[in-house]
């Protein structure tokens, strides 16, 4: 699978939108100061704006991670 099927796959276990949980990641990395987001409907800017409220629990942080030592490097 590619990386982002799994992180497809992650978020769709927990029961989230997978652009919602890669923002709320985003906006959890201490390092940001921004978040640039794009959308081409109203519902999308909806719903990326209303990740800054997602909270990711452990579980979903882990996976994260364990995708990330899979592919370290997804799209070289």
């Amino acid at each position: 699978m590619t990386a982002t099927e799994l992180y497809v796959k992650l978020a769709r276990q927990h029961d989230l939108d997978p652009a919602q949980m890669a923002l709320a990641y985003l906006n959890s990395r201490t390092f940001l100061t921004s978040n640039i987001i794009g959308a081409t409907t109203m519902e999308q800017l909806k719903a990326n704006i209303a990740s800054i409220e997602l909270k990711l629990d452990d579980e979903v942080l882990n996976g994260i991670e364990q995708i990330h030592v899979q592919h370290p490097n997804p799209s070289p």
